[in-house]
């Protein structure tokens, strides 16, 4: 059997965040607060890794709180029915020259899939104080907002638009070895039954 390493998000030093450009000249930039994933490698070779991660879409914060609950509404995310952001992966290629990997893999949002394109720096890995291996990572990429139906717009006196088409998604992530991939239990349902009797 494969050696598979579980690793879990590091919540206190990881933020996915994202901006837009505004009104054509400058950017807003927002994250979520709520997020977690299941990541399992192979050894601890990351090119290797499935990623499966979920986003809560009601945690977008952008600093303004009339902002954000327009960004909640059915012009964008509308969480009402559309509470998660996914995205899956078991694609990563190799290092290139600079240090960045292409991590292909299956964005979710609004019931919408899209295969995307990420680029990926390893900022390596280390033991911490307590003893804890944690890698780190910086997670960069763009992607076309109205191919998920977050359309919304608004055209300005000067020509243009109030929020550009293009989102740049801009991630630090910290994971924590969490152990050996769990193995499935098929005998659990004989071991309850034996602990009723």
């Amino acid at each position: 059997m494969t050696n598979e390493t579980k690793w879990s998000i590091d919540q206190a030093h990881s933020e996915i965040g994202f901006k837009v450009k505004h009104l054509m000249i400058s950017h807003v930039k927002g994250s979520f607060k709520i997020f977690d994933a299941s990541i399992y490698t192979t050894g601890k070779d990351f090119e290797t890794g499935e990623i499966d991660l979920w986003i809560d879409a009601s945690s977008i914060s952008t600093g303004d709180a009339k902002r954000d609950e327009h960004l909640k509404s059915a012009d964008f995310f509308d969480v009402g029915k559309h509470k998660e952001i996914t995205f899956s992966s078991s694609t990563m290629g190799k290092t290139d020259a600079q240090g960045k990997r292409e991590l292909w893999g299956e964005l979710t949002m609004k019931g919408i899939t899209k295969k995307i394109k990420l680029s990926v720096e390893f900022g390596g890995m280390i033991n911490d104080p307590w003893g804890k291996e944690k890698a780190g990572f910086t997670v960069t990429g763009k992607i076309n907002r109205n191919d998920w139906g977050l359309n919304w717009n608004s055209a300005i006196e000067t020509g243009g638009v109030v929020v550009s088409e293009e989102v740049s998604i801009s991630c630090e992530i910290e994971l924590m070895n969490a152990g050996k991939r769990p193995l499935t239990m098929e005998l659990e349902p004989e071991v309850r039954e034996k602990s009723s009797l």
